[in-house]
């Protein structure tokens, strides 16, 4: 028997979670996300990648600030859902709305639970330098990603993996995983398995600044550093061009070992296989893709073809 399930998410990864249960046997019944924000310079208002999804599938949506009106409240029980499905929904559910539905509200983490409870789970366990992830679907209850496991899907974590495909690695990983998750409880088979002690870590929410580069860094974090945050918000440092300060976005680097005595920061080899910037413990940094303001990403061939004055070696970058 098909489940009637509420929907909670907002970004690209709650979408494709949803798409998977719009495609299955069960009915969305209703869809919540976070209410529209301005985007751009011109601040113009931009739904979420769940609520353009859910209207394109002719699906209620909500959008509640949060739960503490008690109208929120009641609107959600009027829907007498089976279950709520959350996928990086972005608010944290009070236990009101979490006894709500029959079977409660489950949630999809992209983390091997309690590693990386919170926000931003795929960028710090390739931050961190992880050698294994995976998606876990959660009994939720009153905490930050607390609750019982219900489902736990694996995988390895490459060696040149980045935010953005270890993000489509997980994507493949949680629609099974819920649906599997949902056919336990609609048959009264599933066990919940209460989270270790042990091992407990909290992944915060990154911005721009987490992506800068620290050139007093090793540069083993500082080229993972460039590959978590490869798409978004993407490692930068600062250079000089023209007497002008300007930021430059590191797209693809990798660490070697340096004899170099030059100050963390300095150029120290620029050639079409890489542009070398020394960093701390004996360490270097080779950049083989970057972006200049205002143009697209580049090869360091590339570079040299078109704009080979702009780095040299003895150049500090900051």
């Amino acid at each position: 028997m098909a489940l009637n399930i509420v929907f909670a998410g907002t970004p690209d990864f709650a979408a494709a979670h949803l798409q998977t249960l719009l495609d299955s046997e069960h009915t969305v019944i209703a869809a919540y996300t976070q209410p529209d924000r301005p985007v751009g310079r011109g601040k113009q208002l931009q739904a979420s990648p769940v609520k353009a999804l859910a209207e394109t599938a002719a699906v209620p949506v909500y959008q509640p600030l949060n739960f503490k009106d008690a109208s929120d409240r009641a609107a959600l029980a009027a829907l007498n859902a089976d279950i709520m499905v959350v996928v990086a929904y972005g608010l944290l559910l009070p236990q009101a709305v979490l006894d709500t539905p029959k079977y409660g509200c489950i949630n999809v983490h992209a983390s091997l639970l309690p590693r990386w409870r919170g926000a931003a789970p795929i960028q710090r366990a390739v931050e961190a330098g992880d050698s294994e992830t995976g998606v876990t679907i959660m009994q939720m209850d009153a905490g930050l990603d607390t609750g019982p496991m219900l489902e736990v899907s694996r995988c390895p974590i490459d060696s040149d993996e980045t935010g953005g495909s270890l993000h489509d690695k997980l994507l493949a990983l949680g629609g099974p995983a819920l649906l599997k998750a949902l056919a336990a409880i609609e048959a009264g088979t599933s066990e919940a398995e209460t989270q270790p002690e042990a091992g407990v870590t909290y992944a915060h929410k990154f911005n721009k600044a987490d992506a800068a580069l620290d050139w007093q860094r090793s540069a083993t974090e500082l080229a993972r550093i460039v590959r978590a945050y490869n798409p978004f918000p993407v490692a930068h440092c600062g250079y000089i061009d023209k007497g002008k300060q300007q930021r430059l976005r590191i797209w693809q680097a990798w660490a070697v070992g340096s004899k170099s005595q030059l100050a963390p920061g300095t150029v120290t080899k620029l050639d079409p296989n890489g542009l070398e910037v020394a960093c701390g413990d004996n360490s270097a940094l080779v950049i083989t893709q970057l972006q200049l303001p205002g143009k697209k990403a580049m090869t360091i061939k590339d570079l040299l073809n078109g704009r080979g004055d702009l780095f040299s070696p003895g150049q500090q970058l900051s």
